[in-house]
């Protein structure tokens, strides 16, 4: 699964990485800032698409914030967010939570990587001894991950026309991990590809097979893994020091050291 993520990038560099005119950042965009630590139920940034309401026929691409955590359109409450924070490929197209969101709410969430952990053999106080690493683009790119967003109405709000009579939310797509990564843990994030960006946010487009043939697991050496401490794990720290490698013999990381661990 993903459960905790990276995002750091400008929104300029994310205007142009996924190719959004001006005037289509929501304020919430520069407002949100860095995170290092994203969690379940935080505000995260979003690409998404959606059909141009004084032109049927033409879509507009949006940069926006949704919480990470979806609530589908027919829940009676918001607390079924944090069990749906992924969404498996392998039942994407037919599970009742996201059928509906995958036909025509798809999104992109840009991340600079994820965090996973490796549950090691040796015990610590009788507890398996679980180790954080940090996931990304070895190019040092935009970890575009595939993602599927929600509009759930509030109905303790009376206006139906206010903004907070409406809560957009988010789930990450997710698959088998590739043998590279695989050592570390059985899932991961599912990725687009630049040139396949207009056709998984096309909100025109609907067909399960064709979606699912647009999503592929990272090629095996386009990401690289490298230990990090295990501050990463509680929701209280942040900053860019959780992405500092972690020292080959184990030492909470210093600034400039290269721990990177390939896989």
């Amino acid at each position: 699964m993903c459960g905790r993520y990276a995002s750091s990038r400008n929104p300029s560099d994310l205007v142009e990485e996924f190719e959004i005119q001006a005037g289509n950042v929501r304020e919430s965009v520069e407002e949100l800032g860095e995170n290092y630590n994203v969690a379940p139920t935080n505000e995260v940034i979003a690409v998404v698409e959606r059909k141009n309401r004084e032109v049927p026929d033409e879509t507009v691409r949006k940069l926006t914030t949704v919480k990470w955590g979806l609530v589908p359109s027919w829940a009676k409450d918001t607390t079924i967010a944090s069990r749906l924070i992924n969404a498996r490929m392998e039942t994407v197209a037919e599970k009742p939570a996201f059928k509906k969101a995958f036909a025509s709410r798809r999104c992109i969430l840009p991340a600079d990587g994820y965090y996973e952990w490796y549950t090691a053999e040796e015990k610590k106080d009788g507890k398996p001894v679980k180790q954080p690493y940090f996931i990304h683009p070895a190019d040092g790119g935009i970890l575009a991950m595939a993602g599927l967003y929600e509009i759930w109405r509030d109905k303790t709000v009376a206006d139906a026309e206010s903004d907070e009579a409406w809560l957009w939310t988010c789930t990450v797509l997710t698959t088998s991990a590739t043998d590279d990564l695989g050592r570390i843990h059985d899932r991961m994030p599912l990725l687009v590809e630049r040139d396949r960006y207009d056709a998984w946010l096309d909100p025109l487009s609907s067909d399960p097979d064709d979606l699912l043939s647009l999503l592929v697991p990272a090629a095996p050496g386009r990401l690289e893994a490298y230990a990090v401490s295990t501050a990463v794990g509680s929701v209280r720290n942040n900053g860019p020091h959780l992405l500092d490698p972690l020292p080959p013999d184990g030492t909470p990381p210093v600034g400039g050291e290269d721990g990177t661990t390939l896989f």
